[in-house]
């Protein structure tokens, strides 16, 4: 399993990069992605919409199950990874680099864990 050292975590999988103090982009966690298995489909929501900490944003689909995706911010989306939308695979070859939303305005956000604290977590529901 690989975690990012620069990057923070959420107990529901998702991961989070900040680009500055209002904004952060948003993505699914490898732990997540080997979860969910061979991915077939992203919903994700549109640029301008708000996203509230803790609440479903979008979801994706798998051979396996659909699956919800929360954001751990409370913002504006101020871009989608449009690539997702005709390759979702992207998640599972590199799920770092295939960020999901980009979110500005930040104004709250859930308790975010470091690299080490996520790996606990992650041993935990192994």
């Amino acid at each position: 399993m690989n975690i990012k050292s620069n990057l923070m975590y959420t107990k529901s999988h998702e991961w989070v990069e900040f680009i500055d103090k209002t904004t952060a982009k948003v993505g699914l966690t490898d732990f997540a992605q080997h979860a969910l298995g061979d991915l077939v489909f992203a919903n994700l929501p549109e640029v301008g919409d708000e996203v509230t900490k803790e609440e479903s944003f979008g979801d994706v689909e798998s051979v396996k199950a659909v699956s919800d995706i929360f954001s751990p911010l409370t913002g504006e989306i101020t871009a989608i990874n449009e690539e997702l939308l005709d390759a979702p695979e992207t998640i599972n070859a590199v799920p770092y680099e295939a960020w999901l939303i980009e979110v500005s305005n930040i104004t709250d956000k859930e308790e975010l864990l470091d690299a080490k604290e996520y790996e606990i977590h992650c041993a935990k529901e192994a």
